[in-house]
Parts: structure tokens; C-alpha cells; sequence
């Protein structure tokens, strides 16, 4: 008997064994990382806390625990069995078929699945396009859709990525006219966010600024900054808060319109407006008698740059279309662009190229005008029939950029106007020789935000660009930072990849060998550490 129990035993014990199989499932992320890393008393007792910190260990995404919530429905998995997990490779271990266990690929937060019995990682069952795309998706906030050249231009989409979208900025828009703005789906999100804050028409004298009015140019202009139609188009600040206000009487030209301008700034001014876009401009007027000389584009003649002077030293910073006179008799840029406290946006086309309708810079001008140029040739913007079509102008550069300094400004909120719109120049792509077609050239707002993070002595808030990046990752310092910086690269599964050592005169890291996908840097510099997410493309 013993002997046919003995063989019954050696005959089922094998077949269990086979017929069940271990395997560890990766994750794909964890659960508020950022915030646990800042608050590290949350995940880890105070021993450990000072333990690392006595001998200099980096408290990162590893010591954060896995996300329970994955692991809970793995384990109603029929079949499934969970025996152990682990933070540091964000993974659990299990047991079951190798059938069952093949299924968990479906679960979104499901990374990789690797078996003990090696030889059924072959099949590669595994999704890797589908944890890329998902990674991707991560990272890339918004689908640009037709919008995505006029912004990666001047690298707004990458303060996108690092999650400044304007949120908290406020913005006023001075314009002609908002039509269907109050119902079109392209603004559904800037309503439903509760983001669309107030309206008036100073020339009507009610708050009416979506129906009766002669022109649809307010809202072309606005989708610039706030139109959102999921994966087709994006504004450059679609997180950002509006007022609206129509001051251009559409009908006539009058110097009026410059008095109603003023008030309107003075209202934004009193509601702690941050930004005010205008793409209006005057010039001549019906009544000759009226009309400014070229020569009058001086900085400080015009009633309504006066006005925007005062603006200015209230605090708010202005962005203004440049003018669309650059083929005609006028040339150069109108009012109120030409003011020393107006940031004038000329246009260029989609490769960059000057556009020969966008207004001239001029001796006369106090200052350099156009300061910068954004796409204005063939820009897409929505019209009031939520339509996307394809527009020229300066009035849709100036949107287009004004939304990214939105973003700018929110990154680094104890910037000036002054400083921001400095910042803006000294990115640009010819600051250092600008001419009177494109002021300073194109703005690099990525350039901008690192040169402002230096500025404000963030030497422990440590950037790096570009991100995402096909290969070489450069390093930001301030000048005074003498000390080596280890950086370590880890794969999202938590093993390092990578290490190096950088000093003054030596800031680039080479990750060009790696494969595609999302890694983290882990920088660690004189007693300080950064966690930062690339995306290597």
C-alpha cells in the first residue's frame, strides 16, 4: 500500500507542478509617487527616513508602495493566486495556468508579465507597443491635432508636459466679438471647467458678447488659447481662466475704440487679470483728421498705448498682434504694439519663414518691435461654427504664443511681467541679432522656463532638455554649482540602465542606445535629489 501511495504521489506531484505556473506581473505607474517622495514620513518609518538621509540614499519611486488598488483586481482573477509583491520593482508575484496568467495582459496597468519557466517569455505575449503607447499617452497631455505645429514651434507642448496648462492664470481677451462662444463644443471644456469667468461690450454697454455682434473675430482668436476638440485640436492654454471683452466696433473706425480698450484694461486690472491678449491695431481712421502718422508709432503718442503703458506698470502683461500692414503703404507696427510695455507678436509661416503681411519694426519705436513672431501663416483656428479651418494673420499669432507665455508665467509665478517678457526675448532664436521682421525671432519657452529656474537660484530643482528626446539629454546648472551630479536612469521597472557623473563643462548624458519608452532620471547633487520622467522617442 505504501509503495501505491508512493507511486500515486510521484505521479501527481509532477502533474501540479506543470500544470500550474509562476510569474512576476510588472506594473505600469504607482499612486500619487510625487506626492509620497515629498511627504516620505507616509511610506517609510522616521528610522528609515534618517538612516537614508545619514548616508545619503535617495528616497524615490521605488520606496513608494505598489499601487493596491492593481493588486486587489488581479486577485479576483479566477484561477489566479497572488503570493508576494514588491515596491521596488513594482510587481506582484502569481501563480495559475499559463493560460490565465497570458489574460492579465489585459488589465491597462499591466506593464509585462515574465514567467519563472523562462522559455514561455517567448511568445511574447507581452504588449511592449501597448505599454509605449500607454506611457506616451501619459505623458502627452493633449492630441494637438491640426494645432501641433503653431505651438511645438516654440515648445509650449513641452510646459504642457511638465503640467503647466494655465492653470490658475487669468486672462483677459479684448476683441470684436465671441459668437456661440457661450454654446459652441469647442468651448465645452473652458465651461464646463468653470473657466470662462465674466463678458462685457464696452461699445453695446451689456454683457451680451456672443450674439448681435458683426464679427466672429473674438472667438477665432480665442481657440487659440482655449479651444479644446478632443484629439483634432488643443489651444496653447486650455486650462487657463477668461474673461472676454469686446471693445472694436466692427462697423466703424473711430478713436473711440481706443478709449473703450483702456477701459476695458482697467477692468482687468481691478479683476487681477495676469495676461491680455489683443489682435486689434489702429492706425487711420475714417475721419482722416483722426488718422496717426507713421511717425506717431513712437511708444507713447497714441491714446491707447499710453494706455498700455500704464497697464504695464499696473503689473499685467500684454501681448498684441504686430499688425498685418507689412505689404502696404503703413508697413510698420501699429498701435497699441508699439508700446515699450507691449509684447508685439509678428507671424511667420509653418517652416518659420518670415510672412510678408506681418508689420515691419521701424527706428521710430522705442524699442525692438516686433519683439518675437509665432506662426500666423496658415494657422488653424475654430470658427464660430466649430469648425477648424486654416486662417493668416497676426491676429492669431499673437493667441497662439500669448497662451504659451500664459503657461510660462504660471511655471514661474514670482516672475515679473518685466521678467517674463525678457525671458521670452532672450529665447528666441535670434536675440542676439534681431532684425525688423522677426524682432528676436522665435520664442523657445522650454529655453525660457530653464533660464528662469536658474535665475531664481532653483539649483535643486534641476532641468533637463529635451524631453522627450531621441538621444542626447542635456543638463541644466547654475554657475556657481561646482559639485558632481550622479545621475542614475531607471527603466519603468525599476532597474538602473545607466549612470553617470557630471561637472561644469560636462552636462550631456547620451541615451541614444536605449530602447524607446518612458525611464526615470534620479539626479543627485550636494545633499539634494530630483526625480524627473523622460521620454526617450
Amino acid at each position: 500500500m505504501k509503495k501505491g501511495l508512493l507511486l500515486i504521489s510521484l505521479f501527481y506531484i509532477p502533474f501540479c507542478v506543470f500544470a500550474q505556473q509562476d510569474a512576476w506581473i510588472y506594473f505600469l505607474d504607482k499612486e500619487n509617487v510625487s506626492e509620497a517622495i515629498a511627504n516620505p514620513i507616509t511610506i517609510l518609518t522616521q528610522k528609515a527616513i534618517d538612516r537614508k538621509q545619514a548616508h545619503q540614499v535617495v528616497i524615490d519611486a521605488r520606496d513608494v508602495p505598489v499601487n493596491e488598488t492593481y493588486i486587489s483586481q488581479i486577485k479576483i482573477v479566477p484561477g489566479i493566486t497572488v503570493m508576494a509583491k514588491s515596491k521596488w520593482f513594482n510587481a506582484i508575484h502569481v501563480r495559475g495556468s499559463e493560460s490565465d496568467i497570458k489574460e492579465l495582459i489585459n488589465f491597462g496597468f499591466v506593464a509585462q508579465i515574465d514567467f519563472a519557466d523562462k522559455s514561455l517569455n517567448l511568445s511574447k505575449f507581452s504588449s511592449q507597443q501597448k505599454k509605449q503607447e500607454k506611457l506616451e499617452n501619459t505623458l502627452t497631455m493633449f492630441n494637438y491635432g491640426n494645432a501641433l505645429n503653431q505651438i511645438e514651434m516654440f515648445k509650449g507642448d513641452a510646459l504642457h508636459l511638465a503640467g503647466y496648462s494655465g492653470t490658475g492664470m487669468t486672462v483677459a481677451v479684448i476683441d470684436a466679438g465671441f459668437p456661440n462662444v457661450n454654446t459652441m463644443a469647442s468651448f465645452q471644456k473652458l465651461r464646463d471647467d468653470g473657466n470662462l469667468l465674466g463678458s462685457y461690450d464696452f461699445v453695446h454697454r451689456d454683457s451680451n458678447v456672443f450674439t448681435g455682434t458683426s464679427s466672429n473675430h473674438g472667438t477665432w482668436v480665442l481657440s487659440n488659447m482655449a479651444g479644446y476638440i478632443e484629439n483634432e485640436f488643443i489651444g496653447t492654454a486650455p486650462d487657463a481662466s477668461y474673461y472676454l471683452f469686446v471693445t472694436e466696433d466692427a462697423l466703424t473706425e473711430n478713436p473711440v475704440e481706443e478709449s473703450y480698450w483702456v477701459e476695458a484694461v482697467e477692468r482687468a486690472d481691478s479683476l487681477g487679470v495676469n495676461i491680455i491678449n489683443t489682435s486689434l491695431g489702429y492706425t487711420t481712421y475714417d475721419n482722416p483728421n483722426y488718422s496717426y502718422d507713421p511717425s506717431d508709432m513712437d511708444g507713447n503718442t497714441a491714446y491707447i498705448t499710453k494706455g498700455a503703458n500704464i497697464a504695464f506698470e499696473k503689473g499685467m502683461l500684454l501681448v498684441n498682434s504686430a499688425g498685418n500692414s507689412g505689404n502696404d503703404s503703413w508697413q510698420i507696427v501699429g498701435a497699441p504694439a508699439d508700446a515699450r510695455g507691449v509684447l508685439s507678436i509678428g507671424a511667420v509661416d509653418a517652416n518659420g519663414h518670415y510672412a510678408t503681411f506681418s508689420s515691419k519694426g521701424n527706428a521710430v519705436q522705442p524699442t525692438q518691435k516686433p519683439d518675437v513672431v509665432a506662426q500666423g501663416q496658415a494657422s488653424y483656428v475654430i470658427t464660430e461654427n466649430d469648425v477648424i479651418v486654416s486662417a493668416n494673420g497676426t491676429s492669431f499669432s499673437s493667441p497662439i504664443l500669448a497662451g504659451g507665455i500664459v503657461c510660462l508665467w504660471q511655471a514661474l509665478p514670482d516672475k515679473t511681467n518685466a521678467e517674463i517678457m525678457q525671458l521670452v526675448r532672450e529665447s528666441a532664436s535670434q536675440y542676439k541679432s534681431p532684425d525688423y521682421f522677426l524682432g528676436y525671432g522665435i520664442p523657445d519657452l522650454q529655453a525660457a522656463l530653464v533660464m528662469g529656474e536658474v535665475l531664481m537660484g532653483k539649483s535643486d530643482e534641476i532641468q533637463l532638455f529635451p524631453n522627450p528626446t531621441t538621444g542626447m539629454l542635456y543638463f541644466n546648472r547654475a554657475s556657481d554649482d561646482e559639485s558632481i551630479w550622479t545621475i542614475r536612469l531607471f527603466d519603468v521597472l525599476g532597474r538602473e540602465v545607466k549612470m553617470a557623473l557630471l561637472s561644469i563643462g560636462n552636462n550631456v548624458m547620451d541615451i541614444s542606445s536605449l530602447s524607446n519608452g518612458m525611464y526615470l532620471i534620479k539626479i543627485d547633487s550636494n545633499n539634494t535629489s530630483n526625480t524627473i520622467k523622460v521620454l526617450k522617442k
